[in-house]
């Protein structure tokens, strides 16, 4: 099945809104066509409405073409767009895996959409044989998060595989903390798969959570229909450039994540001996998934001292977990005390 194949028909046909910076776009001319204050403050002017500039480094970067890439006001932006193409309200529906990143649902919900799960098995492994079974007619989403939250752990690029030869829809493999991972990105398969969009982001390993920049990774069709009905200026001037100068760093970039992965080995290890922890999960990402006898008394004295967690004790497959995301060091050691000092 072709991708047009699964777009709603209203976006078919739709004729999309063309701002003046979608007719011309340029810097060095006498722009009089936009209704813009003339007077340069260096935000006077609207922003590229496909973010060009940004786009060619982030494809430099990730050894991709700029056509296969989407940006957008953080991943959510990108998530909500992609229902508003292919879902039709109060008739399609959309899988997920369990536990995952409780947005799916949120953006279902928004868009009038079923959503439906496969729970993962007790160690955070997909049961692809109890995923692909349950697959219904009516999906046309599939939401894998690799590293997935809260758990941490990462799925094999041989089960994704498979799920995307598999499923007819579209599959969305977030891979928001794929920078703290030793494992290989899905966006080496996107020509592989035309039905594959890897979603990726500023917010976690670059350190630009105050932007809301959302990388999407995509075949260049599904771009041009998130581009149909996506808002005229959805990433602003302020992020785009502040996007490129981070972009820029490469080196600092990588720097920190080595920062954060050590702490994370290093945590991880000091964890497994505080007689409070019951079982410290496997990470792949920028925080570790924990066990505990007694969560929320230490949810507490972590709280009572300044230190805030997520308890995840009500997520599927997570009873007793706290969320532990991966601190400077002294945080870090600050954390580690406080819990080695309970007892009970």
């Amino acid at each position: 099945m072709g991708i047009e194949e699964l777009v709603r028909e209203n976006v078919k046909i739709l004729a999309p809104y063309s701002s003046a910076r979608d007719e011309f776009w340029g810097m060095d001319y006498v722009l009089l066509d936009a209704n813009e204050n003339p007077y340069d403050t260096d935000i006077n002017r609207y922003p590229d409405p496909y973010q060009r500039l940004l786009k060619t480094k982030v494809a430099k970067i990730k050894g991709v073409r700029s056509d296969q890439i989407f940006i957008g006001n953080g991943s959510d932006e990108i998530i909500d767009l992609l229902f508003r193409v292919f879902c039709e309200p109060y008739k399609d529906t959309c899988y997920a895996l369990s536990p995952s990143y409780g947005m799916y649902k949120v953006s279902a919900s928004i868009n009038a959409v079923d959503i439906h799960y496969s729970s993962l098995r007790d160690d955070f492994s997909i049961d692809l044989t109890d995923l692909l079974s349950n697959v219904k007619s009516s999906d046309k989403l599939l939401f894998l998060c690799s590293p997935n939250n809260p758990t941490g752990n990462i799925f094999s690029l041989s089960d994704l595989d498979e799920i995307c030869y598999s499923f007819k829809g579209i599959v969305i493999i977030d891979e928001a903390y794929i920078d703290f991972s030793d494992h290989s990105s899905m966006i080496s398969r996107l020509d592989r798969f035309d039905n594959l969009v890897v979603l990726q982001t500023m917010s976690k390993a670059w350190g630009a959570a105050g932007l809301r920049v959302g990388l999407g990774f995509m075949n260049k069709e599904i771009v041009h229909f998130l581009n149909k009905i996506k808002p005229p200026y959805n990433v602003n001037q302020l992020s785009q450039n502040r996007a490129l100068k981070l972009l820029e760093d490469v080196e600092s970039h990588e720097s920190i994540v080595n920062k954060i992965i050590s702490q994370r080995k290093w945590l991880e290890s000091e964890l497994k001996h505080c007689k409070s922890v019951v079982k410290v999960h496997n990470s792949e990402a920028n925080y570790i998934l924990v066990q505990f006898q007694h969560p929320k008394e230490i949810y507490e004295l972590l709280k009572s001292e300044g230190i805030i967690v997520r308890d995840r004790t009500a997520t599927p497959l997570c009873s007793g977990c706290l969320r532990l995301t991966i601190g400077k060091s002294d945080e870090n050691i600050r954390m580690l005390n406080l819990i080695k000092s309970f007892s009970k």
